[in-house]
């Protein structure tokens, strides 16, 4: 989880430290207690644990899903909120938490869903193939997202799907069946992640298969890049543009600040999803006039369309993560991820968020 939790963990305390230069929150300072997790179920248990029994108001845990309820139900039992850093599993909020819990996430299903739309209006992709990555729920949620949006659009056909493992240390088998397909497709959907997805298309690629690959949130980033030397025609549905070629100014001062933060610039776009919890929780906590839970909890469903730096967010009684969502489209050519434009997609109906 490193090279997802860590840097939006980082982002999430740049903006504390912004608040309380400002002021604080409701007149004090933020203060944060740490644990770690370890990456492991138990330990995050008793990192849980270990915040709640160091006064914490608010939790905010790791990434994943799998990685992270077991802290997020901690916060649940104890009558917290918390939020997953940046998890795209329909179940990091009410129906695998509860109520209390939300995502700084877009469901993995609305990253599939934007892959098709894009691939579709952007490149006249009809024919697509899916590769879904079997190992965890993000994955299966993103080619669940496509599969469901695909066949929406006029004359559009999925042609075949095929499943892997991330550790899988070939998926030669799976190149053999797509390049014996009757029909060839327009694009492949990849829904994997790292290092698993960067093993992938190093493996499509050497096998001279260079169509349109499009992946969701997880394969952002430059940090993967050196697996497939010289890239091209792959693109992806990001959180935003680390590579100071997106629109917003405030974007790039961000990652200015991260910069002098961390050392070095942000590898992906996850930072900027902990950046957006503490803007979500910090406004809720305004309106409501305290930290307790349940106003906290009111002023955050009734959010909508709320300006945050990775675009408008919202959540309802309903739906604890993002089911309609705005994606930086990066596309990488020899080896060079390059913005290209804001896409919406969504929403996705909540019966289907909650199917793989």
């Amino acid at each position: 989880m490193a090279a997802y939790s860590g840097p939006a963990a980082l982002a999430a305390k740049m903006k504390i430290a912004e608040i309380n230069a400002a002021g604080g929150l409701l007149g004090k300072q933020i203060q944060t207690v740490d644990a770690d997790a370890k990456t492991d179920r138990v330990e995050g248990a008793k990192a849980g644990q270990k915040v709640i029994g160091d006064g914490a108001d608010f939790v905010i845990v790791d990434c994943d899903f799998d990685f992270g309820a077991p802290a997020a139900n901690m916060a649940q039992g104890a009558g917290l909120i918390s939020f997953f850093l940046c998890a795209g599993d329909p179940k990091a909020g009410i129906e695998g938490i509860g109520s209390y819990a939300f995502s700084g996430g877009n469901a993995a299903h609305v990253d599939g869903a934007a892959m098709a739309t894009w691939a579709y209006e952007k490149k006249g992709a009809r024919k697509a193939y899916l590769l879904r990555d079997e190992t965890i729920e993000y994955s299966q949620s993103t080619c669940a997202g496509f599969e469901w949006q695909w066949p929406q659009l006029e004359g559009a056909e999925i042609i075949g799907i095929d499943l892997f493992q991330n550790e899988d240390p070939s998926i030669q088998g799976q190149i053999d069946r797509l390049r014996a397909s009757p029909q060839q497709p327009d694009v492949i959907a990849l829904c994997s992640y790292i290092p698993g997805g960067a093993a992938a298309i190093r493996q499509i690629r050497a096998a001279g298969i260079d169509t349109l690959t499009m992946g969701g949130i997880a394969m952002d980033g430059t940090y993967w890049l050196d697996a497939v030397p010289n890239l091209s025609n792959f693109c992806v549905a990001a959180f935003g543009s680390i590579y100071g070629d997106a629109p917003e100014p405030e974007l790039s001062k961000f990652i200015d600040d991260y910069t002098a933060a961390k050392g070095e610039g942000p590898a992906t776009a996850y930072p900027l999803t902990g950046y957006a919890v503490i803007e979500l929780w910090s406004r809720a906590v305004e309106r409501a006039g305290t930290v307790a839970t349940e106003p906290v909890l009111a002023e955050l469903e009734k959010m909508t369309d709320e300006p945050t730096i990775i675009g408008p967010r919202g959540f309802s009684d309903q739906v604890h993560i993002q089911d309609k969502a705005r994606y930086a489209i990066l596309c990488t050519e020899n080896g060079e991820p390059r913005f290209q434009e804001y896409w919406t997609a969504g929403p996705v109906p909540k019966d289907v968020l909650l199917k793989n």
